[in-house]
């Protein structure tokens, strides 16, 4: 793949990006305003889901193990 199409394809994103969210009619500082902040929310949603996703599969597991049968590690066998 060449240089030419991959910055084509990402200018074509970025297109797409400014059509879905209508921020092609705002001025330069709302636009600059607007992409800061939608950035922010998306850091802000993969750092959540970084760290709380897994405790949450976790917690889950060990409930649905507990519902279905499974002995927990430090149970004694009669």
């Amino acid at each position: 793949m060449d240089v030419k199409r991959v910055k084509d394809y990402l200018y074509w994103l970025y297109y797409q990006y400014q059509l879905v969210t209508c921020s092609y009619v705002l001025e330069p500082w709302e636009q600059s305003m607007f992409h800061t902040i939608t950035v922010t929310v998306l850091a802000m949603v993969v750092y959540t889901a970084y760290v709380f996703v897994p405790i949450h599969v976790r917690l889950a597991l060990q409930f649905f193990s507990q519902i279905f049968g499974s002995q927990p590690e430090g149970a004694v066998l009669n």
